[in-house]
Parts: C-alpha cells; structure tokens; sequence
C-alpha cells in the first residue's frame, strides 16, 4: 500500500520561479532549487555549504533536448561557482543536502553514482556526464539508508518539477540496482498492457499516469499520410533524427521506450495517419482503452 507525504515548500521571494526550499516532513534531506541567475544569493544559505548532491538543468547544445549533469561535493555552494565559469548549458540548479551532519563524503559520491545511473535509465534526459561514476562500497546499513535517502529525494525532485529520475515504467531505485536491465525489471501490478495491431504493424505499450510509454521492439509503418498533423509529423522525425525511431526492413521500430501525452498522439506516430488511439489501443484481451474508461465512470 502507497504511504502518503507531508511536503513543505518555502518560497524565498514569494516566486515560484525564484530560489525553492523543499522538505520532506519527518526527513532529515532537504532540497534547494534556484535559477542560475540567484546563485550568488545562495551565499547567505547555509543548506547549501554542506556536502551534498547536485542537478544543474539545461538544453544540450548537440540535441536541443533537455540536459542535465549531475555531481556531488562537499562543499555545494563552492562548486556551483566554478561551474558558473565552466559549464554554460545550464539555467537552474536543484541540489540536496541534510539538515544532520551525517552526509558524508562516502555517502554523496555513492548518491552520485546511483542518480547518475538512475538518470541514464529513465532517458528523460540527456545526461553530460562523461563518465558514469564508480560506486563506492558502503556498509550495509549506510547503503540502504543512501537508498532510502535516494526514493525520497526522487520525490522532492519531481515537486520541484523535474522527473529526471522517473523511470517510464514503475519500479523503485533498489530495483534497478538490483537488476542488470529495465527489461529485466517486473511490472507494477497498476501497469495496464496493450497492444496496438494495424496492418500489420504490432506495437506494444504501458498505460501510466503520465500518459502511454509505447515500449522498445514496437513497429512503426514507414507510410506518412497527409492526415498526419503537421505537429506530429513533426515528432516523428524528431524520433528519427533522434534514434529513437530506427530503420528496419518494414518500417521503423522503437529502440528505447518512448513517453507519449495520449493514446492518439502514439498510435497517429505509429501508424502514420489520424487515428483514435482509445479506439485501436488494446489489453491482451482485446479490450480497448475506450471500454476501459467507460468501466472506470461506470463503477463509480
């Protein structure tokens, strides 16, 4: 069963867009958001002069896609002044301390490894780290109190607004440490499955909170017919530009899992037309989304 959380938000200048305290009630980590525009102003913080784990946000110069890198220190504010001099792309940090003593330098260098892990996994987005680091080797409880720390920080991260850490499908952080590939990893029992088949194109997906993650290996038609939309039109060949989208012998197919907003939007890539999706998308059962929905208003 789901346990719910007390969040606490601060806003410094009263702005949503200014610099951000975030806090878990009864949790010793806290977040600090700000636009790089105010780090100087983070001097007088003193959340931020302490060891601690680090997102600097941006657009990647290559791709246009959304960036981040990820980093640790033990001094935060320190090192966010140098990255002002060095790194260019990004435009606002989100960074994670704790309000004890009991953060050490052990303990950030093996967060940063994790979330780096954990980013690069979810593939929301482009992550600039060069290298992935090396995974320092704790003591059993300090490993699974990291752990514990991490699930909560995901939390505090996606309040702020990013989901950087989200995996497309839902599993938690200690799955995928515990787990050599996503494929590997098993379902939530809330993840509904569906398959999408329309001349001869076979595509698979998961229906989320979020929207439709159609899910690596999928089918897609090569044919694009003028009731495509201009703006989907549009995504499909920034999939294909992207490598998302890859060239086959019948079309193209998925090589990643791919987040889609509604139903329509991923069936109308994949087919190449205008389409229903809730019509057309389908458990193993052969019901469609449409009948699930209409279940759904039923039974309430």
């Amino acid at each position: 069963m789901s346990i719910g959380k007390t969040i606490r938000i601060y806003l410094d200048d009263g702005s949503v867009s200014g610099i951000r305290h975030a806090e878990i009630v009864n949790w010793t980590g806290q977040a600090v958001s700000s636009p790089r525009s105010k780090i100087k102003s983070l001097t007088s913080w003193s959340e931020s002069k302490k060891p601690g784990v680090y997102f600097l946000f941006g657009v990647d110069e290559e791709s246009g896609e959304d960036a981040v890198y990820i980093g640790e220190a033990e001094n935060v504010f320190e090192r966010l002044q140098n990255h002002l001099d060095n790194k260019d792309f990004w435009n606002e940090v989100v960074f994670f301390t704790s309000k004890d003593e009991n953060l050490t330098k052990s303990h950030v260098k093996y967060l940063e490894s994790r979330l780096v892990q954990l980013a690069k996994l979810s593939s929301r987005h482009v992550v600039l780290n060069g290298n992935e680091p090396q995974l320092p080797v704790l003591p059993r409880g300090d490993r699974d109190a990291m752990e514990e720390f991490i699930s909560n920080l995901k939390i505090l991260l996606g309040v702020v607004g990013y989901k950087t850490l989200e995996s497309l499908e839902k599993k938690s952080p200690k799955d995928i440490l515990e787990q050599d590939s996503i494929a590997a990893i098993p379902l939530n029992e809330e993840v509904i499955e569906l398959n999408l088949k329309v001349k001869g194109i076979n595509a698979k997906a998961h229906l989320t909170d979020e929207g439709i993650v159609v899910l690596a290996t999928s089918h897609v038609s090569e044919a694009v017919k003028d009731s495509l939309s201009a703006g989907y039109k549009k995504l499909r060949e920034q999939l294909i530009q992207n490598g998302t989208l890859e060239k086959s012998n019948s079309g193209y197919i998925f090589t990643k899992n791919q987040l889609f907003k509604s139903p329509s939007q991923a069936a109308a890539i994949i087919v190449g037309y205008s389409i229903n999706g809730r019509h057309h998308w389908q458990t193993t059962n052969g019901v469609t989304l449409k009948s699930i929905e209409e279940s759904n208003i039923k039974s309430i």
